[in-house]
């Protein structure tokens, strides 16, 4: 699961023909360019949840209990 939180990113940023366009703008900014920066976000969001699922799995293999 951790995996698939680090590899969205990366096919959503290279897969350039699923938003190389203007339309629909927000607030006047063309799609191209706040999809990019939405993806900082989601990318950020998605890097932590891998980072606390890995965590997770570590304590769990420790014998720890997993929080």
């Amino acid at each position: 699961m951790a995996g698939v939180c680090l590899i969205a990113p990366f096919v959503a940023m290279l897969w350039v023909s699923s938003y190389a366009r203007i339309e629909p703008r927000l607030i006047g900014i063309p799609f191209f360019y706040w999809y990019q920066m939405a993806w900082v976000v989601i990318s950020t969001a998605l890097t932590s949840l891998a980072y606390k699922l890995v965590q997770r799995e570590q304590r769990a293999r420790k014998g720890g209990a997993a929080k």
